[in-house]
């Protein structure tokens, strides 16, 4: 177990992130997105700031990129639906730091707080923004570590919807567990970190085999908010057995986690990787590594999950994307170093070819804007790959100037529009 201070807001930080929203000139531009990728091979780690380049979706890191992510081992992110924060998990220093991001894709440091347990690994943010939610590797039982694991957790942090005003600890609006004092007098006193309280009365919910079970070891890989922010799924894998599981939770009205199936969580395979959901929240896409598979779940009234059907995919399977419009998938094969395409058909997928990629692509990202790109984060080739997608078949070609370069070791990809011209749709 890990233990830290719970970072503020710094007065230079509020200002320099307000002179460069109000300064920063958007222009005409065929800049069209920012792309996010966190690279951990350095002390802090680093990310890259990539923009978007509308006719050919090339990639270019901005003059001042990368920005130090604020702890060791950045490994997941996600941005907010205003497109004014970035949200990036250090896993060694078991913190999540708020970046406030500028009209010009630069990063601001906002807040620090620390996760319940440690080594989170996973986060999603629901589209109203008003959530973000935390895989921790392992909870905070006394004496869990690394060479004496336990089980994982999953907590929700309320986010702050806008500024605060208070004597002491005021942060603006996208902290996360904001929670003020009221006193009969005065401007309120402010902390962050406050993960939502559940019912069990602890600030997460634990992942066991079991509710009892604190000795068998699951290991979270990722983590899944429907649309309309209603359930949550973590997928996990058990390595002595090489069975893989799927917890699912309800959402409550002040953002409570509630547990399905009686806590019990679903075998779904043998080492689940990744999962994403369509835009309707009618389907839930699950990528298995062992299994080297896609398998579609189709959701049902209570959040409860009922196979489909299954897809083969390449060799381990790492992560996986759906386009704007839900009708193609891609899916990183990290063994083969290349992407496998499909298209969707009321959840089943029917593969439209292999491309490509770099060594060992481990994330996988739609532009921001839709205008019709796809990129991969290769880890072991440290650079990104970028593709065309043909809005009629989904088949992949190479974006221009592909692939791009990263500082050593990229681990996740993120992005948010920009205000540049689009010339057309793509996609």
């Amino acid at each position: 177990m890990k233990f830290g201070k719970v970072g503020q807001v710094g007065l230079v930080s509020a200002i320099a992130l307000v002179v460069a929203t109000l300064f920063t000139a958007c222009g005409n531009t065929l800049t069209v997105g920012f792309m996010f990728v966190p690279t951990n091979n350095l002390t802090p780690g680093q990310i890259e700031v990539y923009e978007v380049d509308s006719e050919s979706g090339s990639l270019r890191t901005i003059p001042t990129s990368p920005f130090p992510s604020g702890g060791r081992d950045p490994i997941a992110e996600a941005t907010s639906p205003d497109f004014n924060n970035l949200y990036v998990i250090n896993e060694d220093d078991n913190n999540i730091v708020q970046f406030g991001i500028g009209t010009d894709g630069k990063l601001y440091p906002q807040s620090t707080i620390n996760t319940p347990g440690s080594f989170p690994m996973a986060t999603a943010m629901n589209t109203a923004g008003s959530y973000l939610y935390v895989v921790d590797t392992l909870q905070p039982i006394p004496g869990c570590s690394l060479t004496n694991a336990c089980p994982g957790d999953i907590a929700a942090y309320a986010v702050t919807s806008t500024a605060t005003s208070a004597t002491a600890g005021s942060n603006g609006a996208g902290s996360l567990g904001q929670v003020c004092s009221a006193p009969s007098s005065g401007t309120p006193t402010c902390t962050v970190g406050n993960p939502v309280i559940n019912s069990n009365g602890q600030g997460y919910l634990p992942l066991q085999l079991t509710p009892t079970d604190k000795t068998t070891v699951l290991t979270p890989t990722a983590v899944n908010v429907l649309t309309n922010g209603n359930f949550v799924y973590v997928t996990a894998f058990n390595a002595s057995t090489s069975l893989g599981y799927l917890f699912s939770f309800s959402v409550g009205a002040n953002g409570t986690l509630s547990p399905l199936n009686g806590g019990l969580p679903v075998n779904i395979g043998a080492q689940p990787a990744a999962i994403v959901s369509d835009a309707a929240g009618q389907f839930v896409y699950i990528a298995d590594e062992l299994k080297n598979a896609v398998s579609t779940y189709a959701v049902n009234s209570d959040g409860s999950l009922s196979l489909k059907s299954i897809a083969s995919t390449g060799n381990q399977p790492t992560a996986l994307t759906m386009d704007s419009t839900g009708k193609f998938l891609y899916v990183t094969n990290a063994s083969d170093g290349n992407v496998s395409g499909y298209t969707v058909s009321n959840g089943t997928l029917t593969n439209t070819g292999t491309y490509a990629a770099g060594s060992q692509p481990v994330a996988i990202a739609i532009d921001p804007r839709h205008v019709g790109f796809l990129y991969t984060v290769n880890f072991l080739g440290s650079n990104l790959n970028g593709y065309q997608i043909d809005p009629t078949t989904g088949v992949l070609n190479n974006a221009q100037q592909s692939p791009y370069a990263s500082t050593v070791q990229p681990t996740a990809i993120a992005g948010i529009p920009h205000g540049g011209i689009t010339t057309a749709a793509k996609e």
